[in-house]
């Protein structure tokens, strides 16, 4: 089987390094209707999350021959299921690479939020040694509301239940065992906004979930709130959380994810002019920290894509049943 693999990076390569049962060709541009033509003769297409795989995408994809979709994610917002499924094109995911990495990236964004070591960093790099403008809150007592209830939503838990803080979560079909097991509190979504001092978002996006985090949610937040998405960009309106941080609603932003990041997020833009207005102006607020989608981005979590991507491969080419596909 021929794979046609998009958006590939160098860690990409050195993961599938090895893998010989498929030929594989490696694309370093993203997946989208300029590039879409390159998969002629091709069985499958492997994409990532800032590929572009909609309705015109996929009807060159059928044109081409292609008939499995990969992607490389847990997410899968960026492939157009109802037309995938109308052209008669499988569509498989990884559901579960790293829980773990992205729970523990939350956690380090709230740290180092809180607790400004990165702009400490930078200043006892320079000679700088104040400690003027570092004052950090402690952790242990807070209250933390966690929007969706997975398993990143778990690992989140069961690390802020270690410092000694009340965890709040808001999900559609709350599991009272699970709140029992891991020592979290089941609850509505305004009483979450209400008493929650940080805010970090975990659900799937969805015509329902986006633009979760706007105006009218963060007027009913605490004062100097804290919010944390690294689940996707399009949960949080970016001029609304502006509109929040210059009013001083919002006391800390930490993105590892924003909704137009397509064209920056894994790329070396440092010779370049950033033409992108918002993501411009949320770099120049003292309290936001933005990293680039790299919640995913540990050892294990390659690790783990590359098997199930594999297994999924494997899967389709066998006529097995697809054990991650996606139904709409």
């Amino acid at each position: 089987m021929r794979i046609a693999f998009f958006d590939t990076k160098e860690y990409d390569r050195r993961s599938f390094q090895g893998v010989e049962d498929f030929e594989i060709q490696y694309f370093e541009s993203k997946l989208n209707k300029e590039t879409a033509r390159l998969t002629k003769g091709f069985d499958a297409v492997c994409v990532f999350v800032n590929d572009q795989v909609d309705r015109e995408v996929l009807n060159i994809l059928k044109e081409e021959g292609v008939r499995l979709i990969s992607t490389r994610s847990a997410g899968f917002n960026h492939i157009d299921l109802e037309v995938a499924h109308e052209l008669g094109l499988s569509v498989v995911r990884v559901p579960a690479y790293s829980p773990y990495a992205v729970a523990e990236h939350t956690v380090a964004l709230m740290m180092t939020l809180n607790r400004m070591t990165h702009k400490s960093y930078i200043r006892t790099l320079q000679g700088n040694f104040s400690l003027k403008g570092l004052l950090g809150f402690d952790m242990h007592g807070k209250t933390v509301g966690l929007i969706g209830g997975g398993k990143i939503a778990k690992i989140v838990t069961r690390i802020l239940r270690g410092f000694g803080m009340r965890v709040l979560i808001y999900t559609p079909d709350p599991d009272e065992e699970a709140a029992k097991e891991y020592g979290f509190e089941n609850t509505d979504l305004n009483t979450l906004y209400a008493e929650s001092d940080i805010l970090s978002l975990h659900c799937p996006l969805t015509p329902e979930t986006k633009y979760l985090i706007n105006k009218d949610s963060i007027s009913l937040m605490k004062k100097g709130i804290m919010i944390i998405n690294t689940g996707r960009g399009g949960l949080v309106h970016t001029q609304d959380l502006i509109d929040g941080l210059k009013s001083e609603q919002v006391g800390y932003a930490g993105l590892d994810v924003y909704e137009e990041e397509g064209d920056v997020f894994f790329e070396d833009k440092s010779n370049d002019l950033l033409h992108d207005d918002r993501l411009a102006r949320l770099l120049t607020f003292h309290n936001v920290l933005i990293t680039s989608h790299q919640g995913f981005f540990t050892q294990e979590a390659l690790d783990n894509i590359r098997e199930t991507t594999v297994q999924n491969w494997r899967e389709f080419e066998a006529g097995d049943k697809l054990s991650n596909q996606v139904d709409l």
